[in-house]
C-alpha cells in the first residue's frame, strides 16, 4: 500500500504575518536546466511540463530535491499547475516566494505576471487577474543565477566547480517554500511593529492593498487569552497606532516572553481581513562603547552560524532542524549568533524569537564586485527587502551589510555603497545599530567588529591590546575610517580544525584555521585560552566564534556537519558560557 504524500517543508512560512486561507505549493514540480539560454526563445514560458522532476522547496543542487546537480546552473525552468479554490472568487490571489535564487520571471498559462531580483528574500506577485477561482492554471517560473558575475551576492556559494575554503555548494532557484493566499481587496499587506520599552508601547505602521473611505484599522495586544490593549483609526498607508502596555513583559534571552497581535480590516461592523502576528517587548542600543539591552548592559556570546545542510544546502530539511541549530548553539554557551552571509528564513527567525536567541542580520555580500555600480544597485534593492521583510523580529539585534569587503580599485565606490547602505539600514530601521562590514573595511559603523584567527593565545593577547597611541587592533586601519569609540568586538576567532575520526573527514581538502591541534585536549586548552584572552580585555562587548558546524571541507565547527557532537559539550559550554570579569551580564 503506498503510504500518503507528505508535503515537504509543510509548516506556515510567515509566522509573524498569518493569514487563511493559503495552500502550500512545495513537493513534486517538472522543471528543465537550459545551458544555451534559449528556454525564451524556444517557448518554455508555455510549456506545460518539463522532462525533470524536482522536489521543491530545494535546490537543484541538494540530494533532497532529488536532481543533485553540482555543476553550474546559470539559467533553469520550472513548472506546475495551480487550483485555484472557487471560494476565493472575489479576492486577491497572491502567489509567494520565500527566496529564488538570484533573478526569476513567473508566467500564468504563458503570459508574464512579475519579475524579481535578488536571491535571498521573499516576495510575492498579485496574480488575480490572471487566474479564474474554480479553474486550473499553468505555472512557469524562469530562473537566472550567475554566481561568477560579480553583480550579484552570492554568500558562501563556490565560485570554482568544486568547493574548496570557506565556499561550498551553490544554491540555485527555488530554495524557500512556495504558496498561495487569498486576500480581501482591501486587506493588510504588511506592518511595521516597534517596541518601545522606555514608554511601555508597541508601535504599529499598516500598509494595506488598497484603500477607500470608510475603512478602519484594529490592532489588538494579547497576553495568552487577556487584552493588554487595543487601539483603531481609519485606514491609512503609514500612519501608526500606538499599543499601551500595562505591566510589561520584556522579551530577554532569559525571558523571551511574546505578546500575541491581531490586526483587522473593519468595513463599518464586518472584519474583512484579519491577521495574526506576535512581538516582543525589547529595547537595544548603544552608549559610548558598551551595547544595551532592555536598558542592562550585553556581553555578547556569540557563534557563527551559516546556515548549510548535508541534504538541503541553503534549504533545511525540516522547521525541527531550525530549532534544532538554535538548540545546539544554546546547549553549547553561546546567547546568539552571527547569521552569516546568508539571509535566514522567517522560521528560524520565529524559534530565535520563541527561544531567546540572540542574532545579527547579514546578507550574503560576498561575490559582489564593490566597486561596480550595476552590483551596488542590485545589492541596496535587495539589502532593503532583507531589512523590511525581517525588523519586526525581536531576536535581531544588529544589521550587517557587508563582512570583509576591502578596496578592490575604485576607493570612493566602495565608501559610497557601504556609507549609502549603513544610512538606508538607519531609514528603514533606526532602532538597531549597524555594523556596516564585519572585520573590515569601515566606512560608517555603529559597531567596531574586528576579525582574528590567530592559534596562539599569548600572541592573540598582544594583538588585542590596546595601544597607547593607536588605540584597539584594526584589520584595516590605513584603508578605514578612525576607531571612534564605538562598542569592539571581536566577530571571528578560532575556527579550530577538528576532526573526531578518520570516517568523518569530508574531503582531501578538509581544512580550518591554522595548524591543527595534534590533541583532544591540545583543543579544549587552546579554545579556552583563545576565548579567555577575549574576556580578559575591557574594551572588549563581545565575541563570535567560528563555527557552530563544519560545512563540508571547512571542520572547524563545534558540531559536525551532520550535526552530531564532536566534543565533551559540559567542557565546551563552561567555556562559551563564562562571563565578562568586571560585571556585564549575560
Amino acid at each position: 500500500m503506498t503510504e500518503p504524500y507528505t508535503i515537504p517543508r509543510s509548516e506556515y512560512p510567515r509566522p509573524q504575518f498569518r493569514r487563511e486561507p493559503w495552500i502550500n505549493l512545495n513537493g513534486p514540480w517538472t522543471y528543465t536546466f537550459d545551458f544555451g539560454k534559449s528556454g525564451a526563445q524556444r517557448g518554455f514560458a508555455n510549456s506545460t511540463g518539463f522532462d525533470g522532476s524536482i522536489t521543491v522547496p530545494f535546490c537543484p543542487e541538494s540530494p533532497l530535491s532529488g536532481v543533485n546537480y553540482k555543476d553550474f546552473i546559470e539559467m533553469m525552468w520550472y513548472q506546475r499547475t495551480l487550483a485555484i479554490p472557487a471560494d476565493w472568487a472575489g479576492k486577491r490571489v497572491i502567489l509567494h516566494f520565500g527566496a529564488v535564487d538570484y533573478e526569476s520571471e513567473v508566467f500564468i498559462d504563458g503570459v508574464a505576471v512579475g519579475r524579481h531580483w535578488g536571491g535571498t528574500v521573499s516576495f510575492s506577485h498579485d496574480i488575480t487577474a490572471y487566474v479564474t477561482p474554480g479553474s486550473e492554471h499553468n505555472l512557469v517560473v524562469y530562473v537566472r543565477d550567475d554566481v561568477r558575475s560579480g553583480q550579484q551576492p552570492g554568500g558562501k556559494q563556490c565560485p570554482d566547480f568544486k568547493s574548496r575554503g570557506c565556499h561550498y555548494t551553490r544554491t540555485t532557484g527555488i530554495w524557500q517554500t512556495v504558496w498561495l493566499e487569498a486576500a480581501p481587496t482591501y486587506g493588510l499587506r504588511d506592518c511595521q511593529i516597534v517596541p518601545d520599552v522606555d514608554n511601555s508601547r508597541f508601535v504599529v505602521t499598516p500598509r494595506f492593498y488598497a484603500l477607500k473611505n470608510g475603512l478602519r484599522f484594529r490592532a489588538t495586544l494579547k497576553d495568552g487569552d487577556a487584552v493588554v490593549s487595543q487601539a483603531e483609526s481609519v485606514a491609512v498607508n503609514g500612519i501608526p497606532l500606538v499599543l499601551p502596555v500595562t505591566s510589561p513583559k520584556l522579551w530577554s534571552p532569559t525571558s523571551p516572553f511574546l505578546y500575541d497581535l491581531m490586526f483587522e480590516v473593519l468595513d463599518g461592523d464586518t472584519v474583512i481581513d484579519t491577521v495574526q502576528s506576535y512581538a516582543g517587548l525589547r529595547k537595544i542600543h548603544i552608549e559610548g562603547n558598551r551595547i544595551f539591552l532592555n536598558n542592562e548592559p550585553l556581553y555578547l556570546r556569540l557563534v557563527l552560524d551559516q546556515g548549510f545542510y548535508p541534504d538541503g544546502i541553503w534549504t533545511a530539511p525540516t522547521d525541527a532542524a531550525l530549532k534544532h541549530d538554535i538548540e545546539l548553539s544554546l546547549a553549547a554557551g553561546f546567547n546568539g549568533a552571527r547569521l552569516h552571509q546568508k539571509v535566514f528564513e522567517e522560521r528560524f527567525h520565529y524559534w530565535a524569537d520563541k527561544l531567546g536567541y540572540l542574532t545579527w542580520g547579514e546578507s550574503s555580500s560576498w561575490g559582489l564586485d564593490v566597486k561596480d555600480v550595476v552590483s551596488a544597485r542590485n545589492f541596496l534593492a535587495e539589502w532593503r527587502e532583507i531589512v523590511t521583510r525581517d525588523r519586526n523580529h525581536p531576536s535581531i539585534i544588529a544589521w550587517t551589510p557587508f563582512n570583509e569587503t576591502h578596496d578592490t580599485g575604485d576607493t570612493r565606490q566602495h565608501y559610497r555603497l557601504h556609507s549609502d547602505a549603513a544610512k538606508l539600514t538607519r531609514d528603514l530601521d533606526p532602532t538597531r545599530p549597524v555594523n556596516d562590514a564585519s572585520g573590515y573595511v569601515h566606512v560608517d559603523t555603529d559597531l567596531w567588529t574586528v576579525h582574528t584567527y590567530i592559534q596562539d593565545p599569548d600572541i592573540l593577547r598582544d594583538q588585542l591590546k590596546p595601544h597607547p597611541l593607536h588605540g584597539p587592533f584594526r584589520n584595516y586601519p590605513d584603508r578605514e575610517v578612525a576607531y571612534a569609540g564605538q562598542p569592539y568586538l571581536v566577530d571571528e576567532y578560532g575556527g579550530i580544525k577538528w576532526i573526531p575520526r578518520a570516517d568523518l573527514v569530508y574531503a582531501e581538502d578538509s581544512w580550518g584555521y591554522g595548524n591543527a591541534p595534534q590533541t583532544l585536549e591540545e583543543f579544549y586548552t587552546r579554545l579556552e585560552g583563545l576565548t579567555d584572552v577575549i574576556l580578559s580585555y575591557d574594551h572588549i562587548v563581545g565575541y563570535c566564534y567560528t563555527q557552530l558546524t563544519d560545512i563540508e571541507q571547512e571542520q572547524n565547527g563545534i558540531y559536525n556537519y551532520d550535526r552530531s557532537e564532536k566534543f565533551d559539550m559540559a567542557r565546551i559550554k563552561a567555556i562559551f558560557s563564562k562571563s565578562k570579569d568586571h560585571g556585564i551580564s549575560d
